[in-house]
C-alpha cells in the first residue's frame, strides 16, 4: 500500500515555490497542446451536432469554430451539495457529453469536449475527482462502473454510508478500524486528523480500487492515487481531459470579516486556495503564491514531501464541513464526536491541532507576512470550498491567465428544499465587490437577492449572465444551469435530495440523471411548448459570444432572438 512519505533535503528546491500572478508553465503548456491537438476537432463535431438540430446558425458561429485561432475558450464549473451535486453535475456532463447518443441527438453533446477546464468543490469535487481518476469514462459507465475498466473501477458504491457503512457491528468496528490503519504511514510524517479519515471513507465510493465484493477488505482503497500522478493515465497524456480544478478554503483563526448569510462560516476575505494537476496555492492577492502539488506537504524549509497528495484526500478537504465544531484536542472534553476520539486515541496530535480541519503542513510559510494572516503558522486548517456561501467554484475561471471565454456555471446548492435559489453566485459577486483582485477578470453582474431570481424563473431555466458589450470587455459570460425547480411535467422531483442523505439504490442514481438530463437539455419554456427547440444553438451562440465580440460582428439570427430570451441585465 502506498501512503505519505517524507524526505528530508540539505535545500528545498526553488522551483517548488513559485508568486501566482501567472498560471504555471505546466498548466500553460496542458491548454496549449490540447488547444493545438484537441479543441479543433472537438468544436467542429459539437457545431456538427448543433447543426443536426435543424436550426440555422448565424455563419459567424460557423467561422468562429471553424478557425483554429478564434476558438473561444470554455470553462465548466460544478457546485458543491454532497451526493446531490455529484449526481447533479454528472447529469449536467452527461447532456453535454459527445460520447453520448442522446446527448448528440439534443444537439447539446460536443460540448464538454471542447472545455479547457473542469473545476469542482465539495461534492463537485467527488465528481471531477472521481472523472479524472477513472481515466475519463461516459457518466454512465463512472456512476454505475464499467466491467471492463483496467483500472477496477466499480463505480459510485453509494449504497454504503460514509462513516457507519455496516449495521453489523462487528464488521463496523472493523472497517473504522481499516480506515484508521490506513493512515498508518502518513501519520509517521503528517498530522492526522478527522479530515484524513474522511478522504479515506470517499475514497471507497468515488475512486479505483473498490468494489462492492471489496468494500470492507483490508486492501489498498484507492491509497495510493496520487493527484499529481494522473497527468500519466492515457486521456490526459494525450490533452483529451480539461484541465481538473479543485477549490478548498482556509479555516483562519487569524481573519474576521464579512461573512455572507445562509449558515456560511469562513468570512468572504479568507483566501481561497485552489489545486490542478500541477501545483497548490491562491491567487488571491494576499498569498500570491503557488507551490508544486507533487510536493504538497513541503513547508517553506528544508523538508521536502512526496506523496501527500492523495487524491480523495484532498477532495475531502474541499468537502469537509466536520470543522463547524471548531474541535481540537484540548478541547475534545466538552465538544466532540466519537470518530473524532477514536482518531485522537489512534494517532495522539498536539493540543492546539484542529481535528476536524484537514490540515496541510504550510507550504507559504513566512510568505507575504504583511498580508496573509497565516503566513507564520506550520499547519494550513483547510475545509470545504463553499464554506464563504462560494458553493460554485467561479474563481478559478475568472483567472485572467486562463482567458475564459464562458462559463457553465452548475448549481445544485441547497438554498432551500433541496434547489438552489441563486446565492452561489450572488456570493462570488460579494467578493469581487468588496475585494479587487488584480490578477482576476471580472464576474458578471447576478441578482442581489434569491427573490429575483426566484421571482424571474432564473433559476428554473439556463440564464446568461454578462451578455452585454461592456460586459464582454471584462470578463466572461456566465451560462446559468441550477438545480432550480421541480420537473415541468408534474413528475415528482427527484434532484432535491437533502445534502446529508449519505445513501443512494442504483435507481435513485438513474432517477436524479434521468431528470438532470432534461433540466440541461430542454432550455426555456416557448409558448405551449415544456421544451426551447433552440436551446442547443442558443447554447453554441452563448460560447461563441465572446469570441463574436473580439471580432467587433454584431449578433444576428437565431443568436439575437437567444439573447433576447436568456439574458438577464441586457444584452
Amino acid at each position: 500500500m502506498k501512503a505519505s512519505s517524507a524526505l528530508l533535503l540539505a535545500n528545498l528546491p526553488a522551483a517548488l515555490f513559485a508568486a501566482a500572478a501567472s498560471i504555471s508553465a505546466a498548466e500553460a503548456n496542458y491548454n496549449a497542446q490540447r488547444r493545438e491537438k484537441v479543441l479543433p476537432g472537438a468544436f467542429e463535431t459539437y457545431l456538427d451536432n448543433v447543426q443536426r438540430t435543424g436550426v440555422v446558425l448565424p455563419t459567424y458561429v460557423e467561422d468562429i469554430m471553424h478557425s483554429r485561432d478564434k476558438l473561444p475558450t470554455v470553462g465548466i464549473s460544478t457546485s458543491g451539495g454532497g451526493y446531490r451535486a455529484s449526481v447533479f453535475g454528472a447529469g449536467v456532463l452527461n447532456a453535454l457529453d459527445g460520447r453520448n447518443s442522446s446527448s448528440v441527438r439534443k444537439g447539446t453533446g460536443g460540448l464538454l469536449q471542447t472545455a479547457s477546464h473542469l473545476a469542482g468543490l465539495s461534492g463537485g469535487s467527488w465528481l471531477v475527482t472521481s472523472l479524472v481518476q477513472a481515466n475519463y469514462p461516459t457518466i454512465q459507465k463512472l456512476v454505475f462502473g464499467d466491467a471492463g475498466h483496467p483500472l477496477d473501477f466499480a463505480g459510485w458504491l453509494l449504497d454504503y454510508s460514509w462513516f457507519d457503512a455496516s449495521d453489523n457491528a462487528t464488521q463496523q468496528a472493523e472497517y473504522t478500524e481499516e480506515l484508521l490503519q490506513e493512515l498508518a504511514v502518513k501519520a509517521k510524517h503528517f498530522p492526522i486528523s478527522v479530515g484524513d479519515v474522511w478522504g479515506r471513507a470517499l475514497a471507497r465510493h468515488f475512486t479505483n480500487g473498490t468494489t462492492n465484493a471489496t468494500f470492507f477488505a483490508n486492501t489498498s482503497h484507492g491509497n495510493s492515487i496520487l493527484f499529481s500522478e494522473l497527468i500519466n493515465l492515457p486521456t490526459l497524456a494525450a490533452y483529451e481531459q480539461p484541465l481538473p480544478i479543485m477549490v478548498i478554503d482556509l479555516d483562519s483563526q487569524h481573519i474576521e470579516g464579512p461573512v455572507f448569510p445562509g449558515g456560511n462560516f469562513i468570512p468572504l476575505n479568507a483566501p481561497m486556495f485552489e489545486y490542478n494537476l500541477f501545483e497548490f496555492g491562491s491567487y488571491d492577492h494576499v498569498v500570491a503564491a503557488h507551490t508544486s502539488l507533487k510536493h504538497l506537504g513541503s513547508t517553506n524549509s528544508t523538508l521536502c514531501a512526496t506523496g501527500f497528495d492523495e487524491a480523495m484526500f484532498l477532495s475531502g478537504a474541499s468537502s469537509n464541513l466536520f470543522n463547524e465544531a471548531n474541535i481540537t484536542a484540548a478541547t475534545l472534553a466538552e465538544a466532540t464526536s466519537d470518530f473524532s476520539t477514536i482518531v485522537n486515541q489512534t494517532y495522539p496530535q498536539s493540543p492546539n491541532l484542529r481535528l476536524d480541519t484537514s490540515n496541510f503542513p504550510n507550504p507559504f510559510f513566512g510568505v507575504a507576512p504583511a498580508t496573509f494572516a497565516d503566513s507564520g503558522e506550520t499547519i494550513l486548517a483547510m475545509c470545504d470550498g463553499g464554506s464563504d456561501g462560494q458553493v460554485t467554484p467561479y474563481q478559478p475561471m475568472l483567472v485572467k491567465d486562463r482567458n475564459i471565454d464562458v462559463i457553465i456555471g452548475i448549481d445544485a446548492a441547497n438554498d432551500a428544499n433541496g434547489f438552489a435559489e441563486g446565492a452561489s453566485p450572488m456570493a462570488t459577486q460579494e467578493r469581487m465587490q468588496l475585494y479587487f483582485q488584480p490578477g482576476l477578470a471580472t464576474f458578471p453582474v447576478v441578482p442581489n437577492s434569491t427573490d429575483v431570481f426566484l421571482a424571474q424563473n432564473l433559476t428554473s431555466k439556463p440564464t446568461f449572465f454578462g451578455c452585454t458589450s461592456t460586459a464582454a470587455k471584462t470578463g466572461p459570460l456566465l451560462v446559468y444551469i441550477a438545480n432550480g425547480a421541480p420537473p415541468r411535467d408534474g413528475a415528482a422531483p427527484l434532484t432535491n435530495t437533502t445534502t446529508d442523505q449519505s445513501i443512494y439504490t442504483t435507481d435513485e442514481l438513474q432517477g436524479m440523471l434521468d431528470q438532470t438530463f432534461v433540466v440541461a437539455t430542454q432550455g426555456a419554456e416557448v409558448g405551449d411548448s415544456l421544451e426551447d427547440p433552440e436551446w442547443p444553438a442558443c447554447l453554441a451562440c452563448a460560447v461563441v459570444d465572446r469570441a463574436r465580440n473580439r471580432e467587433g460582428t454584431r449578433r444576428s439570427g437565431v443568436c439575437q432572438t437567444c439573447f433576447e430570451r436568456y439574458c438577464w441585465g441586457g444584452y
